[in-house]
């Protein structure tokens, strides 16, 4: 959202107000500094260990009395975060035209991922404008019922960002060997959680005893369903690197460091191809399959073999390399803030 917010800025048509609900606080501080974003409102929603229902019942009322009192014009949420969810609700309450930034990503199956399907949906439903990033994203707002004219295909923000930030000489702050290959690890989405974590991390652990010669990044998340399953199967290998998650700069910096990128993340899915970086996608499906028409992302689930043997491919045939990391970009080309700016300049004055 922060290439979005960055370019409303420069409107003179438009005051600009900035709420944070903090949903994820630790992710979301260091990314507003970043972007020298300052929050108008915080709601510092976070709770340790709270449930959905407990997080999306908070959210409303709190949601609720922040729209009492700004009385905005029009409301942006962006993605399939509950907080998404939730305010999309909220702003429905209350007859306020919703912005929704990443529209329709879809999987069809309301459980996977959980619950981001869900909310997307929901929010999809009571938005009045559709900022797509892609054709196929606007083809599932056709299926799900939307009006064609309420749907722009923007590309994505995510990938303004990134090309803002890329641009920039960024540190990952980890000690790396800069003679070695770097594979970096992401794994955190509550579906892995368990025994497909666990089959994943038993996939990571015999890469790093198949392959010395290569460097292994994993950034755990602090959720002691992921920490505590990580740090069992890899914490005594001495090529896996177990650290605090990175902040958005030193993670955009380990992308561009790496070779190549195994991950459940969907924002990854989108971020590494445009950096030409392979990317094998530790989930069953995903929302994201454009970067799999192009062939510069797999899926290889949670099935520990299949991990193995798509990573050692990538490791062994430089062909089979080559022709993932072509650095095709099918989720923008960095300017999807100033669509999404003209269509509310033109639809709002």
């Amino acid at each position: 959202m922060a290439p979005v917010i960055r370019a409303l800025r420069n409107e003179p048509w438009v005051e600009v107000r900035v709420l944070a609900t903090a949903q994820h606080r630790q992710m979301l501080d260091q990314v507003l500094d970043f972007f020298d974003i300052k929050p108008d409102i915080d709601m510092n929603i976070m709770r340790p260990n709270q449930t959905l229902a407990e997080l999306t019942g908070r959210l409303l009322l709190q949601m609720d009395e922040v729209l009492e009192s700004e009385d905005p014009d029009a409301v942006l949420v962006q993605g399939d975060t509950t907080t998404v969810m939730a305010v999309s609700l909220a702003c429905f309450y209350r007859r306020i035209p919703i912005g929704h930034v990443e529209a329709g990503l879809r999987t069809w199956d309301v459980q996977n991922p959980f619950p981001e399907e869900a909310n997307r949906v929901i929010a999809g439903k009571l938005a009045r404008w559709h900022f797509a990033p892609t054709q196929g994203s606007r083809q599932n707002l056709l299926r799900d019922g939307m009006a064609d004219s309420s749907i722009t295909v923007t590309g994505n923000t995510v990938i303004d960002a990134l090309l803002m930030a890329a641009a920039k000489d960024l540190e990952i702050g980890v000690p790396m060997d800069p003679e070695k290959r770097l594979v970096l690890v992401t794994s955190h989405r509550r579906e892995n959680f368990g025994e497909p974590l666990r089959r994943i991390c038993q996939a990571l652990k015999t890469l790093a005893r198949q392959n010395p010669d290569v460097q292994f990044l994993y950034p755990v998340h602090p959720n002691p369903n992921v920490k505590g399953v990580a740090h069992e199967f890899l914490k005594d290998e001495s090529n896996f690197m177990l650290c605090e998650p990175l902040d958005y700069a030193p993670f955009v910096a380990a992308m561009k460091r790496s070779y190549l990128i195994l991950t459940d993340s969907g924002g990854v899915q989108e971020e590494a191809p445009a950096l030409g970086k392979p990317v094998l996608v530790l989930r069953e499906e995903t929302e994201r399959p454009e970067a799999i028409s192009e062939g510069v992302v797999k899926l290889v689930g949670a099935d520990t073999e299949f991990i193995v043997q798509q990573t050692q491919r990538l490791l062994q045939d430089g062909m089979a390399y080559k022709e993932m990391a072509r650095g095709v970009s099918p989720y923008g080309d960095g300017k999807a803030a100033a669509r999404i700016v003209s269509v509310l300049r033109e639809q709002i004055l």
